[in-house]
């Protein structure tokens, strides 16, 4: 869901070289994870160069991608990867309407299965951004990513407000309404979650499902408070505090939607995270009276 594949054909891509000056300051920040996202991460000229890079970190490394190019990436994927999450945005039908790529799912499914062939010990599981198009599709949703021999399958509500993911401005009212769920598909979507709680238990209890039961319904409340006077979920995250998005330009974030707040072209990123203006930030932020994480889907609590 979101708008970076809208921009130009001359789009950056992160540096491999620009990561290696700054390795020194990632060793000492201890970083453990690594996440390789996009646009499209396996569109990325020399993705593997840029593992390379990162490898002396011995962190954890996920790859976000839309699945697409899996099946031609597997040996590399099995070389560089740890896990590897999947969009996933309904039944076969479903999943190839809203992607518009014609079999996008038979794609996604012949990726998946490479891996399993070819990089068995990567984990793959997939994230499915709920919206106006798929919301009833959510127990086919749980069915597919069974039948793709998935690790997990995790939801969020799509991101209708905020000016990330190459949206500046925001999207206009008519292509929000078109993505955002009215109060009658709100209690639909209630129906339908309470129900999948009894029938799909046992994949609640395993965590196949990742969302506990009350976090699923947060979505619901999320999408309310968009179209009534209520208030959103409260928030758990530490984002700005525990992590930092380098986008390819080299500009550094403290999560992917806050402004950045310093770029990789001489200062180092401990300089950054540890500015005036970082810090200045942190101090301030009240995650549950900002307005931007307020409204925010994709919380992170580490």
């Amino acid at each position: 869901m979101c708008d970076i594949w809208r921009a130009n054909k001359n789009l950056q891509e992160i540096d491999p070289g620009l990561i290696e000056r700054h390795l020194q300051a990632l060793e000492s920040l201890g970083v453990r994870w690594i996440i390789l996202s996009g646009g499209e991460a396996l569109m990325h000229s020399d993705l593997w160069s840029l593992c390379k890079s990162l490898a002396p970190l011995k962190a954890k490394t996920t790859l976000l991608s839309t699945g697409l190019l899996l099946e031609r990436s597997t040996e590399s994927i099995a070389a560089w990867v740890d896990e590897v999450i999947v969009s996933l945005d309904g039944s076969e039908a479903v999943h190839d309407r809203i992607r518009n790529i014609p079999r996008a799912y038979d794609k996604l499914k012949k990726g998946v299965n490479a891996l399993r062939r070819g990089a068995p010990a990567v984990e793959v599981g997939a994230r499915c951004v709920l919206q106006r198009e798929n919301y009833h599709d959510f127990a086919g949703i749980v069915e597919s990513a069974k039948a793709l021999n998935l690790d997990w399958i995790s939801f969020l509500a799509a991101d209708v407000s905020s000016e990330a993911f190459n949206r500046p401005g925001g999207w206009a009212g008519e292509k929000t309404a078109e993505v955002s769920l009215t109060a009658e598909h709100c209690d639909e979507l209630e129906e339908i979650l309470r129900q999948s709680f009894v029938d799909f238990a046992e994949d609640y209890r395993s965590r196949f499902i990742v969302e506990t039961p009350d976090k699923l319904l947060r979505i619901v409340t999320y999408f309310r408070a968009l179209k009534e006077d209520t208030s959103f979920p409260k928030q758990r995250c530490n984002a700005p505090w525990v992590s930092a998005v380098v986008e390819p330009d080299g500009q550094v974030r403290p999560c992917y939607f806050h402004e950045p707040y310093g770029r990789l072209n001489g200062a180092s990123l401990m300089d950054i995270i540890n500015s005036p203006e970082a810090i200045s930030f942190r101090r301030d932020l009240d995650v549950n009276k900002n307005e931007i994480c307020k409204r925010c889907v994709c919380t992170l609590h580490v």
